[in-house]
């Protein structure tokens, strides 16, 4: 390994160890791993042909793969291997692979979990390929001004991606507008903007190294060459125009879709990498294929959210237009291959695009929509439309065009049937199963949580990686005071670690020895921040009135971007932060309470925040949050959990013991009766004098002096909407807290409940999860004979 290190310093960096700087170290390092990976993939990439297996697609907008150091040595089994390298070639392995920034790719769950279906994909040996889009941008790197969220340009790749290789023989022409003109009952698409999609691919190796599969993700560029004549006569923007407008596709996750332009551009993206990757993968069948309606028998394509689900008329449009298949049966072929992931309950979320936008983008998809909505008429006269209101509903289109339907809980699966596809599931009651998310051990507690996954290993032996459920061996150690102990240091060392990075990032000293009470996650009313801060400022108002009391310390500490647009979500993150800047420099309170916001949580913060949480806080409005993935990260690393019963919380009680999960507020069915209520918001901040107390002191301006009136609507929001009931949940979340409170004091007992979880925790794998879209869905298995068992 040290040799290989040092062959990269001087053949790819042209550099001698003496000059070479971390950066030098990390991509040498990188390239080292990358080239022990490679023979791995080849080897998979060739079983995977000469069996003949079926091949998983899996297309998503977001791939949230974090830093790729640690997580590729561990999964080669050569983590130890690389620190003793460089630590024996005078380097800090940790600065350097801490160097590594992480791929701008996602935004939150979605994304990570797409990160962890691949790993597990990979680690199982099931043939797949994830496909998105190689963002230059990502979403947008965030900083604080004055407490304000900031946006600013992601810049993952002003560096070298060391991971990756480009494929720059692998391209595809993506069209968009135009018209369609019809002969002889074909169809002929004459577009009136081109642009190329580029190819590069990133291996995913699993654990042990047994199987590879690829990352491929789209790069958008010009068609034509450079426009040398407009540059010459001195018109230099001209000459880059076309350029400059290909590469937007790539640039940005999620552009600002507030204005036409911005959906104009969302809606290209989706396009733009969902037709590159059909026509990748049909190149791909049609190599060693040539019956096109044996595709479903070789291919399995699965939809995450509906970001990608133009993937069904585009499929269609390539059997019909290219291939030469008749509508009907192509819609049939297409059905059958495609899977759908739904994520979210709130329309919102569901994406609908005007008629006038997909006719001006996409006009022969908007033809095939109108032929797939006419094909299920005719078969189900009466059924819900895809077209209505003048705008395509993407999440019926994605519906009726998959063969299965999964919701990512056993809640929202149910909430699914009753709620946003009621009338769909009644005509179609089989399509609807659960999936319930999971999480790759790997990355969650095997690299990111040493101290833990060390005193693991050592209890029961390292199987537990692959296999998750033998975590449950360490049931038996729930009252044995001396691994207690131990299973306590091994969280202090992860708070004491944290501690340190709290104080160089934000400045703020931190007690390792209080409870360290974490709600990371994309900031959402459903999400309910908002509610958390203001039981913050209940509690400091609490030790205020009585600073002698017996008072647990706490530090609250929040993560998470807001959608750029998102008003509400950006006064939340703004009162979040004010709010600290008061009670941190509260004499009064002291080292009780502090309030800490770390900007730009990203994957990298997650590894350093979940295995230092005593608390994770899951308190989203029941019926809202589809699934969520933190919940299971935090009660594995050996956190308790207060939460509604919403989502995977649901399941994870369940699993854990109603004793080791703090529950409060109402219930999804109480939510919706309690709505019906007029006046119920008024009513429940009247009926509580602590939360009337809190609001009152915001409108007030005393956490905004300079500035008295910032939080007047989102207070009166509170008061005449809270479609999201933070009001009514507010008493019993205070109540919960205080019960937490209590349960900290006792040591040794917070540490057997801590055990619990993380010893019952195994169901909740991303591997569990992958086998069930396998068997359920896809009908696909491992092809490698060192891989995990068939799949039932």
């Amino acid at each position: 390994m040290k040799d290989e290190i040092l062959h990269h310093i001087r053949y790819s960096l042209g550099k001698d160890a003496e000059h070479s700087s971390v950066y030098d170290w990390r991509i040498a390092l990188s390239l080292a791993l990358r080239d022990r990976m490679v023979d791995h993939w080849y080897r998979s990439t060739r079983e995977t042909y000469a069996s003949n297996a079926k091949r998983v697609y899996y297309l998503s907008l977001e791939f949230l793969m974090g830093r790729l150091v640690e997580d590729m040595a561990a999964n080669l089994g050569l983590d130890r291997e690389a620190r003793h390298a460089i630590e024996a070639l005078g380097q800090d392995y940790e600065e350097i692979v801490h160097d590594e920034p992480d791929a701008a790719l996602g935004n939150g769950g979605l994304g990570r979990l797409a990160a962890c279906f691949m790993d597990s994909l990979a680690t199982l040996g099931i043939p797949a390929y994830g496909y998105g889009i190689r963002y230059e941008h990502g979403l947008f790197e965030q900083k604080f001004s004055d407490g304000k969220q900031v946006e600013t340009a992601e810049t993952w790749l002003t560096q070298r991606h060391a991971w990756e290789f480009e494929r720059p023989e692998v391209k595809y022409r993506i069209q968009f507008g135009g018209h369609v003109e019809h002969h002889e009952g074909k169809a002929r698409w004459i577009s009136s903007e081109t642009v190329l999609a580029t190819a590069y691919d990133t291996p995913v190796i699993g654990w042990k190294g047994t199987w590879g599969n690829t990352l491929r993700l789209w790069s958008a560029k010009a068609p034509g060459a450079f426009d040398l004549e407009s540059f010459n006569r001195g018109d230099y923007l001209a000459a880059g125009r076309s350029e400059a407008l290909a590469r937007t596709i790539s640039r940005v996750l999620y552009p600002d879709d507030t204005t036409d332009a911005g959906k104009q551009l969302r809606l290209k993206q989706e396009y733009f990498f969902t037709a590159a990757s059909l026509m990748d993968l049909m190149r791909r069948y049609l190599s060693d294929h040539d019956d096109l309606r044996a595709l479903p028998d070789h291919v399995a394509i699965q939809l995450n959210d509906t970001h990608p689900a133009i993937a069904g008329p585009e499929l269609v449009r390539q059997l019909v237009d290219v291939h030469g298949l008749e509508m009907p049966e192509a819609i049939e072929i297409a059905r059958n291959c495609l899977g759908y992931t739904n994520h979210t309950l709130l329309p919102e979320a569901l994406e609908k695009w005007h008629v006038g936008l997909m006719a001006y983008v996409l006009p022969r998809h908007l033809d095939i929509i109108r032929a797939i909505d006419h094909d299920h008429q005719e078969r189900h006269p009466g059924s819900p439309r895809i077209i209505e209101h003048d705008h395509v509903q993407m999440g019926e289109l994605a519906f009726i065009m998959a063969h299965k339907v999964n919701g990512v809980s056993a809640l929202h699966s149910e909430l699914v049937k009753e709620t946003v596809f009621e009338d769909l599931h009644k005509i179609h009651p089989t399509r609807i199963i659960n999936q319930t998310n999971g999480i790759t051990p790997r990355r969650w507690l095997y690299t990111c949580n040493q101290p833990l996954s060390d005193l693991i290993t050592r209890e029961i032996g390292d199987g537990w990686v692959a296999d998750l459920e033998q975590l449950k061996a360490l049931n038996e150690k729930s009252g044995d005071k001396a691994f207690l102990a131990e299973f306590q240091a091994a969280k202090r060392a992860n708070k004491v670690q944290l501690a340190q990075w709290i104080r160089q990032t934000c400045g703020t000293e931190v007690n390792p020895d209080a409870m360290f009470d974490v709600q990371i996650k994309r900031i959402h009313e459903y999400k309910r921040q908002l509610m958390n801060i203001l039981e913050t400022v209940a509690l400091w108002n609490e030790i205020r009135d009585n600073p002698g009391g017996d008072w647990t310390p706490r530090v609250k500490i929040f993560g998470g971007k807001a959608a750029p647009g998102y008003h509400v979500a950006k006064q939340i993150i703004h009162l979040i932060n004010d709010v600290a800047t008061r009670i941190n420099n509260d004499p009064v309170t002291g080292d009780l309470l502090k309030v800490v916001y770390p900007p730009n949580y990203n994957v990298t913060m997650a590894e350093n925040l979940i295995p230092a949480a005593d608390l994770s806080e899951q308190i989203s409005t029941a019926g809202k949050e589809a699934s969520g993935t933190g919940n299971m990260k935090f009660a594995l690393n050996g956190a308790l959990t207060i939460g509604t019963l919403d989502g995977a919380n649901v399941e994870i009680r369940e699993h854990v013991g109603a004793e080791n999960f703090f529950l409060f507020g109402l219930t999804a069915q109480e939510v919706q009766e309690r709505r019906l209520q007029h006046g119920f918001a008024r009513a429940a901040i009247e009926a509580s004098p602590r939360l009337s107390r809190v609001l009152g002191q915001i409108v007030d301006g005393v956490f905004c002096p300079d500035e008295v009136t910032r939080y007047h609507e989102l207070v009166g929001n509170l008061y005449d909407h809270d479609y999201f009931l933070v009001t009514c949940d507010f008493d019993s979340y205070f109540d919960a807290q205080r019960r937490v409170d209590v349960a900290y004091r006792s040591k040794t007992g917070w540490a057997a409940m801590a055990l619990k979880n993380t010893a019952n925790m195994g169901w909740f794998s991303s591997d569990r999860t992958i086998q069930g879209y396998a068997r359920d869905i896809w009908h696909a298995g491992p092809v490698n004979t060192g891989g995990m068992e068939k799949i039932a």
